[in-house]
């Protein structure tokens, strides 16, 4: 069970280092960005690739960043905000999107549960004029591709989107092979790497090249839209 005594202690303990450390006084939202991308990192690492006591104490590290943040709001002279604010404000979010926990909708399939999800997100976000809006530009390029796929999927008509094989070799062509379908996510992991030596042996950048290819495809995804 959350002992809400413990929580409540880290919050206190947040709360004096940022009133009586001289390096916690002068941190801004800005400078601690590079630390809360660093333990969101080492949290991966610990879920993918490290024990039990290493998961509790990163998820405690990332903890403390997000007590850093609502201590800095807290003292914001036009626009505070303290992390019983943030707290109350998830909890109010979680409340709505889960009407099958906390109100009478229905769903006995994780395919139903998302409809309320998005049902009640769209409801939430009715300011957003494309469906692009609210991803983030700094998300590693990888993991944006992958999150603007699922929202292009939404508005290009089938087939519009990348495809994710090449076409076959014609006979006559200049021997080009199909790429390859991976079965697995270990066999995915091997392509990836196979395409990123690729690029190093031709002196490209895969990084930039997929960032620039995203953008390419934010600009067909908002040409559809504005049809």
């Amino acid at each position: 069970m959350t002992d809400p005594d413990a929580l409540r202690a880290a919050a206190e303990t947040m709360r004096a280092v940022r009133e009586r450390c001289v390096w916690s006084q002068r941190i801004t939202h800005r400078d601690l960005v590079p630390y809360l991308i660093e333990e969101s990192h080492e949290v991966i690492d610990a879920v993918e690739s490290g024990t039990r006591a290493d998961l509790r104490e990163e998820l405690g590290d990332l903890l403390w960043q997000v007590l850093f943040h609502a201590a800095i709001a807290a003292q914001d002279p036009e626009d505070p905000f303290d992390i019983d604010d943030v707290a109350r404000t998830l909890t109010e979010k979680m409340v709505r999107r889960h009407p099958h926990v906390f109100a009478d909708a229905v769903a006995t399939t994780p395919e139903e549960v998302l409809v309320h999800w998005n049902a009640a997100k769209a409801a939430e976000k009715r300011e957003r004029r494309s469906v692009l809006d609210g991803v983030p530009s700094g998300m590693p390029s990888l993991a944006r591709a992958q999150k603007l796929l699922g929202r292009a999927a939404q508005v290009l008509p089938p087939g519009a989107e990348p495809n994710p094989r090449a076409p076959e070799s014609e006979p006559g062509s200049d021997g080009a092979q199909a790429l390859p379908v991976p079965a697995s996510e270990a066999e995915l992991g091997d392509l990836l790497l196979t395409l990123t030596a690729i690029a190093r042996a031709n002196g490209w950048d895969a990084e930039r090249a997929l960032r620039e290819r995203l953008r390419m495809l934010e600009d067909e995804v908002r040409a559809a839209e504005g049809d």
